[in-house]
């Protein structure tokens, strides 16, 4: 594939790559939030129950608000989208950093204002906004190398963040992430829609109001929103409690950052890969894969003995599974509907995926201060691997009738 099809025009490759660079730091500061535990844990009190339910609010307002942020971006454009989510995620960020953090305010700075910046910044809007900048053929690999590149943003930042944890402690590490934000809200400002001249699909006169009836009474939508619920349980469950979970097992914390690093490294091969496949073969039985080999992941981990080789095989394996639901998920969207409003509709997708998150960040936190373990989430998780793994069967993978006709 040369270089002039892959990429339509100047405005597709300085998007990208600001859209990679975006993603990166969103995702990276956001992977290692697990890692603070311990701290918010000694210095403010925050118990498991408060920090499950901090980390379930956060992603239920990047749920929420990703719909909305998509609906800006489709219509005013990604960059105004982006730089205001940024502007919220910095804010958390600066009042987490300067206090006060106990009770109402920890969840007002760690779940609602992060939640809401990442609603824009770190991953649908982004990625919405590259796949308008490809055809069919090569929009799934272009959104697969956003997600890559996040991915690497979870690679470096567990081990920058634990060794900053240990060494500087927690205030000064929320410091340097309030500057990595700050450039991440430069880099927003070159992630452009297309405009009417670069535009690769013939403009569409469908209404807001219309878009969203049209995909709500398409059976194949509503299987792809239900479906990537568990997506969001199975990756902030994880991310959120798998550092208290290694260390209840009686592993080291340089275990747990180990695992999210790990996470992040086998994620770009995972993504890419996904991506690949997701232009080359039906993009539903590789979701349906995904889901499956994720509970298959799982197993392995809490049934066999605690050691640091099990640990890192699933930070490897599950990794590799982390976010390649997305480019198929997404492609998905923008071949059942076109991509005039691929920002809406794949972020009311993410916005099920969130709904997800909060139940696996909070009733993970939830059962451990209740039962004093986190067997029943891990039961729950590989529970609905299987709900998953089948409900993506009946999926069509064809436009609606809509854009047949056109």
């Amino acid at each position: 594939m040369s270089s002039e099809k892959f990429f339509q025009s100047r405005t597709a490759i300085v998007t990208l790559f600001a859209a990679c660079l975006v993603v990166l730091i969103s995702l990276g500061v956001r992977q290692t939030f697990g890692l603070f535990f311990m701290d918010f844990n000694e210095s403010l009190k925050i118990s498991n129950t408060a920090f499950g339910f901090a980390i379930g609010v956060q992603m239920l307002m990047w749920g929420l608000t990703g719909p909305i942020f998509g609906a800006i971006a489709d219509k005013y454009g990604g960059h105004v989208a982006i730089i205001s989510a940024f502007i919220f995620y910095t804010a958390g960020i600066f009042f987490l950093y300067t206090g006060p953090n106990t009770g109402i305010f920890f969840q007002i700075h760690m779940g609602l204002l992060i939640g809401i910046g990442l609603g824009g910044t770190a991953i649908s809007i982004p990625m919405s906004i590259v796949g308008k900048h490809f055809p069919l053929s090569t929009r799934t690999i272009a959104m697969s190398f956003v997600t890559a590149v996040g991915s690497f943003g979870y690679f470096l930042s567990p081990i920058f963040t634990s060794y900053s944890l240990n060494e500087f402690g927690w205030n000064y590490t929320l410091f340097v992430f309030g500057i990595f934000l700050v450039g991440g809200l430069v880099a927003a400002y070159f992630v452009r829609s297309p405009s009417v001249n670069e535009n690769l699909e013939k403009i569409s006169d469908q209404s807001f109001s219309e878009a969203l009836t049209e995909a709500f009474k398409t059976k194949s939508y509503i299987l792809l929103v239900s479906g990537f619920f568990v997506c969001g349980f199975h990756i902030t469950l994880v991310g959120t409690h798998v550092p208290k979970y290694v260390i209840d097992r009686g592993l080291e914390d340089w275990t747990a950052a180990a695992i999210l690093s790990l996470i992040g490294l086998f994620n770009i091969f995972g993504s890419l890969l996904s991506g690949y496949l997701s232009a080359k073969m039906s993009k539903k039985i590789i979701l349906s894969a995904i889901y499956f080999l994720r509970g298959i992941s799982i197993v392995f981990f809490i049934f066999t003995p605690a050691s640091n080789i099990s640990a890192f095989i699933f930070g490897a394996s599950f990794g590799f599974l982390w976010l390649s639901t997305v480019p198929a998920t997404s492609g998905i969207v923008a071949h059942l509907f076109g991509t005039k409003y691929l920002g809406l509709l794949y972020g009311i997708v993410f916005l099920s995926h969130q709904i997800g998150s909060f139940f696996g960040a909070y009733l993970g936190g939830l059962f451990h201060d209740t039962y004093g373990s986190y067997d029943y989430a891990w039961y729950l998780a590989i529970a609905l691997s299987i709900f998953a793994a089948i409900i993506h069967l009946p999926i069509k993978e064809e436009p609606v009738l809509r854009l047949k006709t056109e």
